[in-house]
């Protein structure tokens, strides 16, 4: 997700690290899409969202050796069971669109109609959305104002990578 970096007040962090720019709150928001990365309610709906399924075990936000947490039984089952079927993934849109144009939770379908997920947030080309994993290779619309916006989902190159057989 970037650096963080402590310095003396009123030092330049590009004297400190050459070539680094500070950014703006767009684009930390960009960044985070590009990434896949969940932050607040709005991503991660309370109640609705589910741990593995926003990649918070990816993350290391979730311990499978210690704590009591609400939900822990669910989650460390489907872990060890190793089926997880939804995912959020980082989305980009065919074409640009203003930030909040498009609802919270509408669903993203299949060519042919079937429900592939929900988006959750985003704002010009890009955003995130939780998929169904088994859809993501397929070509993806959202329907918005009775425009369909085509959309196509990715992997996070951060991710682990799956076991070679």
């Amino acid at each position: 997700m970037g650096w963080r970096l402590i310095t003396k007040k009123g030092a330049d962090p590009s004297e400190i690290i050459p070539g680094s720019h500070i950014g703006n709150i767009q684009d930390y928001h960009r960044h985070r899409y590009k990434q896949g990365i969940p932050e607040g309610v709005k991503d991660l709906p309370p109640g609705v969202a589910l741990p593995l399924e926003s990649n918070l075990a990816y993350m290391n936000g979730i311990s499978f050796t210690k704590g009591c947490y609400i939900g822990q039984e669910l989650t460390a089952r489907t872990h060890h069971m190793g089926v997880i079927r939804k995912r959020l993934l980082p989305v980009h849109f065919s074409a640009p669109f203003p930030k909040d144009s498009i609802p919270e939770g509408a669903e993203i379908l299949t060519e042919s109609g079937k429900s592939a997920g929900k988006f959750r947030a985003g704002g010009g080309e890009l955003g995130i959305a939780l998929l169904r994993l088994a859809n993501i290779n397929e070509p993806l619309c959202l329907n918005v104002a009775g425009d369909k916006v085509k959309l196509t989902a990715s992997i996070p190159e951060w991710w682990p990578k799956p076991a070679s057989k």
